[in-house]
């Protein structure tokens, strides 16, 4: 006797264009959607799907390696994004403005840091809500957010100020570590042309 096995059904709280277990890949119109009505933010475009900053959130960008090393640190972050080489950490809106002055306050200003924010006006590349691999330097989320369904606060912010409360992770907290990651990853990198007699990577280990 002969069974057959029903396809998979899809679940309600999938992502789009997903109908059951293995990697799948949402059209632009699905994904934009997603992100609009599972959490609320606002998007543009369709190729690729944009996600604006500066409305529900801003981002703080490192490189890659700083960022991972960032994620082995016992540090609260919000939604955490990987996309072309660099990690996006999602902070509460109004975060970028407040990054040069924190790095001052905390004594990394005069460090070259690769610690850069993007807040009112700019643009992010949408990852896919399920996370996974994907394609080659496609956006994807390493921490993904929560459907805004969710209580409780989850983006970094300034204590005692913002909308989010003073539960949410700590935006000085969370500058610091990636500061102190972006600098080893600035060091080390120093070292490495240093070792392979690379005189366009000389000037890290000194500026």
């Amino acid at each position: 006797m002969a069974f057959i096995v029903p396809p998979p059904r899809s679940s309600p709280d999938a992502g789009p264009g997903r109908a059951g277990p293995g990697p799948v890949t949402p059209g632009p119109a699905a994904l934009a959607r997603w992100y609009e009505q599972r959490l609320g933010w606002a998007t543009e475009g369709r190729a690729p799907v944009r996600l604006l900053t500066g409305i529900r959130f801003d981002v703080l960008e490192l490189p890659a390696e700083a960022g991972h090393a960032l994620l082995r640190r016992p540090v609260r972050t919000g939604p955490v994004l990987l996309s072309g080489g660099r990690v996006g950490l999602l902070v509460a809106a109004g975060g970028a403005d407040e990054l040069p002055g924190l790095l001052d306050w905390l004594e990394w200003g005069p460090i070259a840091l690769d610690l850069t924010a993007v807040g009112a006006g700019g643009r992010i590349t949408a990852p896919s809500p399920r996370g996974g691999a994907g394609s080659p330097g496609a956006a994807v989320w390493l921490r993904p957010p929560e459907p805004r369904q969710v209580p409780g606060p989850t983006l970094p912010t300034l204590a005692g100020f913002g909308s989010s409360g003073g539960d949410a992770p700590d935006l000085v907290r969370l500058v610091d570590a990636a500061a102190t990651e972006c600098h080893r990853v600035r060091l080390w990198r120093a070292r490495a042309g240093l070792r392979k007699g690379s005189p366009a990577d000389q000037p890290l280990a000194f500026s």
